[in-house]
């Protein structure tokens, strides 16, 4: 039951990276296919040097939003019953 259990957990948090990993983010996968789909509608290729720019801002806010939630995590610790 416990290798079970473990495995479950496994998959969920695989799972839960994959959605994420999915969001309409530039510097995600979601943001790439967010270009592609753009591409494929107005049937013209965005600019490298703009699309290179989008992900490094987007990439930016991540690891900016990544800060201010650990922070958060280091300066507001949650306090579990006991």
């Amino acid at each position: 039951e416990r290798p079970f259990l473990t495995l479950n957990l496994v998959g969920v948090i695989s799972l839960g990276l994959a959605l994420a990993n999915l969001l309409p983010i530039p510097a995600l996968d979601g943001g790439r296919l967010l270009f592609v789909a753009f591409e494929a509608v107005t049937h013209r290729r965005i600019s490298p040097r703009y699309e290179g720019l989008a992900h490094a801002i987007g990439f930016a806010l991540l690891l900016a939003l990544m800060l201010y939630v650990n922070l958060q995590d280091f300066l507001n610790p949650i306090s579990l019953p006991r």
